[in-house]
């Protein structure tokens, strides 16, 4: 009996290249992975509008996790068997465990006034000044604002005053976590947590799996360590995140999407 897997993926820096946001170098592994039936769940800091854009190119119809595990959305019918759930959104029935954007938003704008310290949120940035920030068309810098659960931000300072702004957002009860470009304040979620509560979903429909998480950035870790098999791809420049360290990590040998498919290939043709 061929061995069961799923599937985390990151999108920016990982599944997506950093620079261009194409997946096509991934193209050999996703094949393997749609001819085997095996499910791929992005797991990103990315918003649903945005997860909806890229799985629709592609063709993914699997669950998905939003905005660093805030709301996990799991398509109507996709499951045979009853689980909880907060409420329905469109097509999905969602798990929620984000503090609202509005309010985190707010408690960024409260900090930068208490400290001097000049902070930009995605939501105090109009769309034009998002797509050149990220090299994103202004369709999906439109998409990347309409947040549910979270808020990126860049900090105009030095370390100190980064350290400033964590310490100040740890104090008042939220968390903050680093991307690929973006600081990002939240609440109780992390990736983790949500990548547990759809795994067991999972097994409860399907049985025991294999799990196989793969990203790039510290925000990846909490998905990382829920995983059998941790899989961090390499940067741009060929450098590997700091800071990550797992017993057990596989490290990728390719940035972003080149190492995406040069490790999936590994481990599912080796299985």
């Amino acid at each position: 009996m061929p061995k069961k897997f799923l599937i985390y993926t990151d999108l920016d820096g990982t599944l997506l290249d950093h620079d261009t946001y194409t997946f096509h170098p991934a193209e050999a592994a996703l094949k393997l992975l749609e001819n085997r039936k095996i499910p791929l769940i992005i797991c990103t800091s990315k918003t649903r509008a945005e997860i909806e854009f890229f799985r629709k190119l592609l063709g993914n119809q699997e669950p998905f996790i939003s905005e660093n595990g805030g709301g996990i959305f799991i398509p109507e019918g996709y499951f045979e068997h009853e689980f909880e759930f907060d409420r329905v959104i469109k097509e999905y029935k969602v798990i929620e465990s984000g503090t609202p954007a509005h309010s985190l938003s707010q408690a960024l704008e409260d900090i930068s006034l208490e400290t001097g310290i000049e902070v930009r949120g995605f939501s105090q940035m109009s769309v034009s000044e998002l797509s050149e920030l990220t090299g994103l068309d202004e369709y999906t810098a439109q998409l990347s604002k309409l947040r549910d659960y979270s808020e990126p931000f860049l900090i105009y300072g030095d370390d100190k005053d980064t350290e400033t702004i964590v310490e100040k957002i740890n104090l008042i009860g939220y968390r903050h976590t680093r991307g690929g470009r973006f600081h990002h304040i939240l609440g109780e979620n992390d990736k983790g947590k949500a990548v547990r509560t759809l795994t067991d979903i999972y097994v409860n429909e399907l049985g025991e799996a294999t799990t196989i998480g793969l990203g790039d950035s510290l925000n990846d870790q909490p998905m990382l360590r829920e995983v059998d098999i941790p899989v961090l791809v390499q940067k741009p420049g060929g450098e590997y995140q700091t800071n990550i360290s797992l017993r057990n990590i596989h490290y990728a040998e390719g940035a972003g999407p080149y190492g995406w498919n040069a490790e999936i290939l590994k481990i599912i043709m080796n299985s």
